[in-house]
């Protein structure tokens, strides 16, 4: 989720229109900032962590000379925040710079091999990877733009890039798999961008590449191939006609709609760990005598979920604990066997780093899953992931929790492996479904991201909602409630179904809505029964189920169906995204602002 702008002028200055487009996708979030610019024969490049303003005032960006360059701000996924690892990065001579979004899944292997043909590396990133292997193909003896695309090739993972020569002056190289890119012209150059906002001021006429495209553009124009077989692609300029508000979007409304329909994208993301950091926390995890999953508010939800898949995958017991009453509920039992595996967006959640530390001065093991490189969750941790969500704007959290599921998740299935409880039939298919989510999630939105609007009118007038699960479905009902409470200031409850009878079935009266989460699985014949006693009370039951669960469906006032095969211990993720949509149609519905609810803040850092 980093921001890329680059553009080739017929005559002029770029540093001043590269400044301009990067503050424009400042609301994608970004820790370090830079440029690359050639003139005469020369590339010249400055770069820093910090803000745009501070960092472009302080090194004299906007007097960078040259009628082509790049620029980019970095969210960190790969190597902390510090000026070594901002982009752009350049090959060992200098001659060529790029920049880069996304993820490389093969970074280690390609290193590797680089560092054993005499490249030398500056940075922890795995961006600087892509200079080397262009700088590589040029020893070939062929042209620059044909390097790019030969090294595209072995990438495996998301990109989107840009890249600068002096061997090639008067273009720039671009392509994307994954991660957006789009093209625009004027009469003045074109341009490459991360997104529309960043080129508004100078065009609406734009491309949007598609996945494995690359590009080449002048002055004049560009031209696009596919990176597989360098087959030349036609297609026709399209006209924007958002607002720049609606651009920064992308069209949609609001951030939480956007990021809400990023959560395919981002769990694709979160699909892309590397191996030997899912190892080495399954390591220290498998190694401890107690093990408390520790977070507040939706990553505690993400926590709850955790628990039940350690529990069925892994056979191990595991305590998710609020982060504000870890010390006084567990604190005295935390030893030199303990494991605590803390979750933060953040990383600076304040209430989670004081359960830290006195975790640590007991001696426990401290692991970390944020999604922030750099934050203090990283540095005081033995052992980190970050989850590959990219930024997110609204402060109700929805990718960073679908996310933190996917990452979780494959924990857990590691543990299992490691600790030899599941066959391996049983891992594979759990894997394989793993691979799958971000394709339900993409179905989900797709099926119902317009019905759910139908819904929310025929329910806008409630003063009470009521969240039911079992087993996982649980935490769903948490996190469904949670949204709704955050952005509609709807009173409502969340309970596992089997202690519906403890209380909460007395509230329930003639046309409350019960929302039941009812995925198929060990607890569904439970959840029938739940159903039975709510509408036996009246109350208006709301589904989500499998597609064709005819029981449940029989049963429901309203169904919302979700895409058969889900298996229980995932469920979680596809199941939370029917709920999302609903609390922000709500919000909307009754004029609220979802991107800003009232008295909350996107990040906790204060007692």
């Amino acid at each position: 989720m980093c921001g890329i702008f680059g553009v080739v002028l017929k005559g002029g200055r770029v540093a001043p229109l590269i400044h301009d487009g990067l503050k424009r996708l400042e609301y994608r979030g970004y820790d370090s900032v830079g440029f690359a610019t050639l003139h005469s024969g020369t590339l010249q490049v400055r770069k820093d962590a910090g803000k745009i303003d501070e960092v472009v005032r302080s090194l004299r960006m906007d007097e960078m000379e040259g009628s082509i360059g790049i620029g980019h701000t970095r969210w960190a996924t790969h190597g902390a925040p510090m000026m070594v690892n901002a982009h752009p990065h350049m090959d060992c001579d200098e001659k060529l710079a790029v920049i880069h979004n996304g993820v490389i899944e093969n970074f280690m292997e390609l290193k590797e091999e680089l560092l054993n043909k005499g490249h030398n590396f500056r940075s922890r990133t795995d961006t600087e990877i892509i200079a080397h292997l262009i700088e590589e193909e040029m020893r070939g003896d062929i042209g620059f733009g044909e390097a790019v695309l030969t090294s595209l090739r072995r990438l495996e993972g998301s990109y989107a890039i840009a890249v600068i020569s002096i061997s090639d002056p008067g273009r720039i190289y671009c392509a994307r798999y994954e991660s957006p890119l789009v093209l625009g012209v004027s009469d003045k150059g074109t341009f490459c961008a991360s997104d529309v906002p960043a080129m508004l001021p100078y065009t609406n006429q734009v491309v949007f590449l598609r996945n494995g495209e690359f590009a080449s553009l002048d002055a004049e124009g560009f031209q696009i191939r596919r990176v597989q077989d360098g087959t030349p692609v036609q297609r026709e300029l399209t006209e924007v006609t958002w607002s720049l508000e609606m651009a920064e979007k992308q069209g949609y409304p609001h951030f939480m709609l956007k990021e809400i329909y990023e959560q395919p994208s981002s769990l694709r993301g979160s699909l892309r760990l590397q191996r030997q950091y899912l190892d080495l926390l399954t390591a220290f995890l498998d190694r401890g005598e107690k093990l408390f999953l520790v977070a507040a508010g939706t990553s505690y939800h993400a926590c709850i979920a955790a628990s039940y898949m350690f529990s069925r995958l892994a056979k191990i017991t595991t305590f998710p604990a609020i982060s504000s009453e870890f010390i006084e509920q567990y604190g005295d039992s935390a030893a030199i066997d303990t494991v605590m595996l803390a979750v933060s967006q953040s990383g600076e959640t304040y209430d989670t780093l004081k359960a830290i530390d006195h975790a640590r001065m007991k001696a426990a093991t401290v692991l970390g899953i944020t999604n922030t490189v750099g934050s203090t969750l990283t540095r005081v941790s033995r052992a980190y992931i970050i989850q590959q969500s990219g930024p997110e704007i609204g402060v109700a959290a929805t990718k960073t929790f679908t996310s933190q599921l996917m990452v979780l998740a494959q924990l857990a299935l590691r543990l299992a492996r490691t600790r030899g409880k599941l066959s391996q039939d049983e891992g594979d298919d759990f894997h394989d479904h793993l691979q799958m989510v971000p394709g339900y999630v993409e179905e989900v939105l797709k099926r119902h991201g317009e019905g759910i609007k139908a819904l929310v009118e025929k329910y806008s007038r409630e003063r009470l909602f009521v969240f039911l699960g079992r087993g996982i479905s649980a935490s769903t009902a948490l996190e469904g409630r949670l949204k709704l409470l955050e952005l509609t200031y709807v009173p409502s409850l969340a309970y596992p179904a089997g202690e519906s009878k403890h209380g909460p079935i007395s509230i329930v009266e003639e046309g409350v809505p019960v929302v039941f989460l009812c995925p198929r699985g060990d607890t569904r014949k439970e959840i029938v029964g739940s159903i039975m006693e709510m509408k036996a009370r009246g109350a208006r039951i709301i589904s989500v189920c499998e597609e064709g669960d005819d029981d449940i469906i029989g049963l429901s006032d309203d169904v919302i169906e979700m895409p058969m095969g889900i298996p229980e211990a995932l469920s979680s993720i596809p199941y939370v995204v029917p709920l999302q949509l609903f609390a922000y149609y709500l919000a909307v519905q009754k004029g609220l602002d979802p991107d800003k609810p009232r008295n909350l803040a996107k990040s906790v850092t204060v007692p």
